[in-house]
């Protein structure tokens, strides 16, 4: 995402290493969010790297329609090993938007390939508050109401909102122990009488990112699926950030024990080198699509989609996965439960929500100034002094959250930590 408008100064890069960014004046930054939750292995892993130069010997690229290359389909293969080969395909394309719309446009097409009466009036999608899931007008026309969306709803088809789950700040006053997904019922009761003219919903799975990092419970999953099956509604899971064992499974809707429609990849796929994106398939959704009747096809493609190059890269980035994923994410996830403790007790009534998940790390500052959204202009204090600390963070309004490198080093997360104990030790509007 880049900001058209304001008057911040840009940092100019010269190079990066694992964890660390430097600029042209030689000073070291610290990347706690992996630019944007994609250099999930530091930057210019040697393994990805020597896979790129290794591929422009032979293929840089070639047009994905009616071609195909080694490096795609053994990406292929390995990517639906890693779901034990519960979907039957794969569409490949170059960012998380596109492999959103994707899947909407599936999902369409779908519903209209099957012609059965009853599916004729499937024109509405389901959305949620706080979610996010891209920047093009179809992601954008199933995101929440926020400061990316709302001046754009003019543009989007038709949806149906509902409360999204946040388990760190119920709506129904609910814990985990004794909630019921209560924060599906209105969806329920509203199914009853026009579950035939919903085509589907996208959902991000146990943590909506850039809306605030906001968890929910596996139990929501398992609702949510349940409520679409029984009415053949098409489930989309958004796991362009929680993919790739960002929580700690493959992808967030294993750790949940449900088998949605699709499933979207971008971000870390390529461990943040190149562009590439998948929406992998359920077979009945596929077999849909093969049909003597030309118009069934499924007429979509982008011009890089399968660059021979970020296969290359997807197929190493899954190999480090493979290798030590697991154990780093463990080792993340064990530093971030002391590092809790710690900021709960020493400061009370600065924070809240304290929450972590495999590689994932957040937390809201307590203030009063601006909007509880991502336009809080505490974010860009703390975001600057951290910055004059040596340490990338980008929160979300007063949304504070990490996202590092799985294979940080130790020394750097202190340092990480050291710098939000430094924020936090100082009263908000003396930041710069």
């Amino acid at each position: 995402m880049s900001i058209l408008g304001g008057n911040e100064k840009e940092i100019s890069i010269q190079s990066a290493q694992d964890e660390f960014l430097y600029t042209h004046k030689g000073h070291k930054i610290i990347d706690a969010i992996s630019s944007w939750w994609t250099c999930i292995h530091g930057h210019r892993n040697p393994r990805i790297m020597e896979a790129i130069r290794k591929q422009t010997e032979s293929l840089d690229h070639v047009i994905f329609a009616g071609f195909t290359h080694d490096p795609g389909e053994i990406l292929a293969e390995e990517i639906l090993k890693t779901t034990n080969n519960e979907f039957e395909a794969v569409f490949f394309s170059d960012n998380g938007s596109n492999a959103i719309e994707i899947a909407v446009k599936l999902a369409v097409q779908f519903f209209k390939n099957k012609n059965h009466s009853k599916d004729i009036n499937r024109k509405t999608w389901i959305r949620f508050t706080k979610s996010y899931h891209g920047d093009s007008i179809g992601a954008m026309s199933l995101g929440g109401e926020s400061v990316f969306t709302r001046i754009f709803r003019d543009l989007n088809f038709p949806s149906k909102e509902y409360k999204s789950p946040d388990c760190m700040n119920c709506p129904w006053d609910k814990s985990p122990s004794n909630c019921k997904v209560e924060c599906l019922d209105e969806m329920e009761q509203d199914l009853k009488g026009q579950s035939d003219t919903i085509v589907g919903v996208v959902v991000e799975p146990l943590v909506s990112g850039a809306n605030g990092m906001v968890f929910h419970e596996e139990k929501f999953l398992q609702r949510l699926r349940k409520l679409t099956q029984e009415r053949d509604i098409i489930l989309i899971l958004d796991e362009v950030f929680t993919g790739m064992l960002r929580t700690g499974e493959w992808y967030a809707y294993q750790k949940a024990k449900i088998q949605p429609d699709m499933i979207c990849l971008a971000k870390g796929l390529t461990g943040g080198s190149l562009p590439l994106a998948l929406t992998l398939i359920r077979k009945e959704i596929v077999e849909a699509f093969h049909s003597e009747n030309v118009n069934h096809a499924f007429y979509h493609g982008h011009t890089m989609a399968g660059s021979a190059l970020a296969c290359s890269a997807g197929i190493a980035s899954v190999e480090i996965l493979h290798e030590t994923g697991k154990e780093n994410i463990s080792r993340i996830e064990a530093y971030f439960f002391g590092k809790k403790k710690v900021l709960e007790e020493r400061f009370p009534h600065k924070i809240k929500n304290l929450r972590h998940l495999g590689a994932i790390f957040a937390m809201e500052v307590v203030q009063d100034i601006g909007p509880d959204e991502y336009l809080n202009p505490i974010g860009r204090k703390i975001r600057n002094f951290a910055m004059e600390q040596g340490v990338l963070i980008r929160p979300l309004g007063n949304t504070v959250y990490l996202t590092p490198p799985y294979n940080i080093r130790e020394s750097s997360l202190d340092t990480i930590f050291e710098v939000l104990e430094n924020i936090l030790e100082k009263e908000f509007t003396q930041l710069p």
